[in-house]
């Protein structure tokens, strides 16, 4: 038996879950609702996985969501409405895939510049850079 019949062999015998795992994932949102209002906890650690300053993420959160909301002391986010967690980590991936993830290579390597009046997205991998047409 040579190496390549060992290594597919080998292959054959792994789990699934070894040949799926991505190095990039957005954590879900976590919180709970308080009278008419929606806090989140753990908004900082969505912001800094998606390395992304959190007055731009929850921005455009709020304007998707059509709710008011404040980002208070310690990181916790005030949603001025009753949301449930699904459709918060629903324009969470919406705002990762319009502001992060590159469209080229799909990596989640890039960073917003602004030239002039246009806001581009920039990948450290692959080096495309795109122009981001949603304006928030």
């Amino acid at each position: 038996m040579n190496y390549e019949e060992m290594l597919k062999i080998g292959r054959e015998q792994l789990p699934d879950s070894v040949h799926a795992a991505e190095r990039f994932e957005i954590p879900n949102i976590r919180g709970h609702l308080q009278g008419n209002k929606t806090i989140l906890s753990n908004f900082n650690e969505i912001s800094s996985t998606l390395r992304r300053e959190p007055q731009h993420i929850l921005k455009f959160i709020l304007k998707e969501l059509a709710t008011p909301g404040e980002i208070k002391r310690g990181g916790s986010v005030i949603i001025g409405s009753k949301i449930p967690a699904s459709r918060i980590n629903d324009k969470i991936s919406l705002y990762a895939k319009q502001f992060v993830i590159c469209q080229e290579c799909g990596k989640p390597d890039t960073k917003i510049s602004k030239e002039k009046n246009i806001n581009f997205m920039k990948c450290m991998a692959c080096g495309a850079k795109f122009p981001i047409k949603s304006k928030i």
